[in-house]
């Protein structure tokens, strides 16, 4: 058991969407605590966050964390039956959980007054959560039944799916966060019960509350929370690799489907490299939103494609993959798409983008992270991707360096990232 001689309590004021006070505290057992204090409305939410995700799973049991999030809300000792989220919602409130790639959440959105509910509910299923060979089977057909959904019968998910595998040969990002179906068939109902035991525990977890709390709520959550023992075998580092890619890769998909479509991935690094920062400037310039170049050469100008769109994830655990992906309006153009894609990707690294496009791209990346933030809620899951992958103190400095991102970054993340060798390509077409 990890042992902290005193709980560190650390205050500062910070800008999110105005002035909250933000305040941390380490407990004895390892459990980080971030209360984010807004007074501007009379709601709260409660997020236990665990750093545990499709990155962590073992080698042919992928979908082993999103099972484990069904079962969380199967019961635990002292709240039997599948009741948690009855409990919830006859208060008020709603209560949900999400599994990525990096991480799981749990959350319950309640009035101030309720939050002993979740304080109760949460510490409950942390130490004590009753695991049943009859609810893992149950939920495991489950999530079976909503892979088939989501993916087999989803081509356009399918295609994703398959160029993320494709573009990743050991990394563990190459598995999806659902699981492969023979992987989820795989999982035992002891593998799950090592799982929960070795990642759902205080030092592997913080715990986020936001809105309009009181100082009160700490006291009252070390007295639940600070007597769950810490992790056992939690200390491992699993190292994160990728060979590195020689030649582009391609994969071609047929399936019923309406559109084509057109996947082009390119691995990248995640925050805090700066490159990840100009690669995420540079993919608002190219690809997000209506006045974009690819929307305005694509939809506007050659009416090729119905919708194009490109996408950067920096606030990933380990670096990830840079997204473009077009619905393309005949099959027969495709090949002309993707040139036309090729075209402008090489324009950017020969050519500066001007002082106002790129002005505009960080103000409609600021205007994105705010909007984010529009409630507690949004706050404090702004807060928690930033402590996933290192500290939530990190958000200032975030914003301060992508402002200072030049046109001579973005086309030296151009040259040095979006190229054939390190480029994956997938296309989906009709059967």
């Amino acid at each position: 058991m990890k042992a902290f001689a005193i709980a560190l309590l650390f205050i500062l004021t910070f800008p999110l969407m105005g002035f909250c006070e933000i305040k941390e505290e380490i407990f004895k057992n390892g459990l980080k605590l971030i209360l984010i204090k807004d007074n501007s409305s009379p709601v709260a939410t409660f997020q236990v966050w665990y750093k545990v995700g499709a990155i962590n799973e073992p080698e042919g049991k992928s979908g082993i964390s999103h099972l484990l999030e069904h079962l969380m809300f199967r019961g635990s000792k002292n709240y039997p039956g599948n009741v948690f989220s009855k409990i919830i919602q006859s208060q008020g409130g709603v209560d949900n959980a999400f599994t990525t790639k990096d991480y799981t959440v749990y959350y319950q959105k309640l009035t101030p007054s309720k939050l002993d509910i979740s304080i109760n509910l949460e510490s409950d299923r942390m130490e004590n959560l009753l695991l049943q060979r009859e609810d893992f089977e149950l939920e495991k057909k489950i999530v079976l039944e909503e892979r088939r959904q989501r993916y087999e019968d989803n081509p356009e998910s399918l295609i994703i799916e398959e160029v993320i595998g494709t573009a990743f040969k050991v990394h563990p990002y190459r598995r999806p966060v659902i699981g492969w179906t023979e992987d989820i068939q795989s999982i035992t109902f002891e593998d799950i019960k090592q799982y929960y035991h070795k990642y759902y525990c205080p030092d592997n977890a913080f715990i986020i509350v936001a809105g309009d709390i009181n100082d009160d709520i700490i006291e009252k959550i070390r007295e639940k929370f600070e007597k769950i023992p810490s992790c056992k075998d939690i200390s491992e580092s699993k190292k994160l690799y990728e060979p590195k890619q020689y030649g582009e890769r391609r994969l071609i998909l047929k399936k019923q489907t309406y559109l084509p479509m057109l996947v082009m991935v390119y691995k990248v690094p995640a925050y805090p490299k700066i490159d990840s920062l100009s690669l995420e400037i540079l993919s608002t310039i190219l690809g997000e939103g209506k006045s974009s170049r690819l929307f305005r050469k694509l939809v506007n100008e050659k009416a090729l494609v119905v919708d194009i769109e490109t996408s950067n994830s920096p606030l990933s655990r380990d670096g990830f993959l840079f997204f473009i992906v077009a619905s393309i309006r005949d099959k027969q153009k495709v090949e002309e798409v993707e040139k036309i894609i090729r075209e402008e990707i090489e324009k950017i690294k020969s050519e500066l983008p001007s002082e106002k496009e790129i002005e505009k791209a960080k103000n409609q990346v600021e205007a994105s992270f705010l909007f984010s933030q529009d409630s507690v809620f949004g706050q404090a899951l702004i807060l928690g991707r930033f402590e996933i992958i290192s500290s939530w103190k990190m958000i200032e400095k975030y914003k301060q360096e992508i402002m200072k991102i030049s046109g001579n970054d973005l086309v030296e993340v151009a040259k040095k990232y979006l190229n054939e060798d390190n480029l994956t390509v997938g296309i989906l077409l009709p059967k």
